[in-house]
């Protein structure tokens, strides 16, 4: 813990721990001020971790690319594309 001084603009420096990092800034309580580093998804993006099936599937691609495990079938685009849109729903 460590005692800091807000400056007359009401700026408050962190430190580096937490530099160019995105935090969440909890002031509801004005006694008490949280502030908890955070992520930010774009929200195109957080359909994926709201469904769980689509978020293993891809984790379990990634897992496998990792590990060089690569398909020797071509491409199927439009089973794909229709895999996709059943997933989205």
């Amino acid at each position: 813990m460590t005692t800091k001084l807000v400056d007359s603009k009401g700026r408050l420096v962190l430190g580096r721990v937490l530099a160019g990092r995105m935090v969440i800034v909890d002031d509801s309580d004005p006694d008490h001020i949280i502030i908890t580093p955070a992520v930010a998804i774009p929200e195109r993006e957080a359909w994926l971790y709201k469904n769980e099936e689509a978020l293993r599937r891809v984790r379990e691609g990634l897992a496998q690319a990792r590990s060089g495990q690569f398909s020797r079938t071509p491409l199927d685009l439009e089973a794909d594309a229709e895999l996709a849109d059943s997933i989205e729903d």
